[in-house]
């Protein structure tokens, strides 16, 4: 199984092609097929990673994907924000989040912290 990295835009391209191709094989994952499949998806992901950067959204953003998610209202934020007054001013930007809010809203909603210690 000769692999080799991924340097270029066109190497990049020819494994996807290649990782496509071996998908619709379906290969069993310890088949040789599937090792190849493995290995070359996770070059594929690094190169995407190095070169495609996603950025984590901003803290507000968090909350109101979570909000939408799983139907929550400001109501629903009291516990972990305080009063509905303080929930609608972080949600409007003009309060900041506190580093106890930060932890209630990731322990309780599963919002990663890195994206609501990020000043956003």
């Amino acid at each position: 199984m000769e692999i080799r990295p991924i340097r270029t835009d066109a190497d990049y391209r020819a494994t996807l092609r290649e990782v496509s191709a071996l998908v619709d094989q379906d290969p069993t994952p310890d088949s040789p097929e599937g090792e190849r499949l493995d290995v070359l998806a996770t070059l594929a992901q690094a190169w995407e990673r190095r070169h495609f950067p996603v950025d984590l959204p901003d803290a507000v953003e968090a909350i109101k994907f979570r909000m939408e998610q799983q139907g929550l209202t400001p109501r629903d934020l009291q516990p972990m924000i305080g009063g509905l007054n303080r929930v609608y001013e972080v949600l409007a930007r003009r309060r900041p989040l506190t580093m106890a809010m930060v932890r209630r809203l990731h322990t309780q909603l599963g919002i990663p912290a890195e994206s609501l210690i990020r000043a956003g």
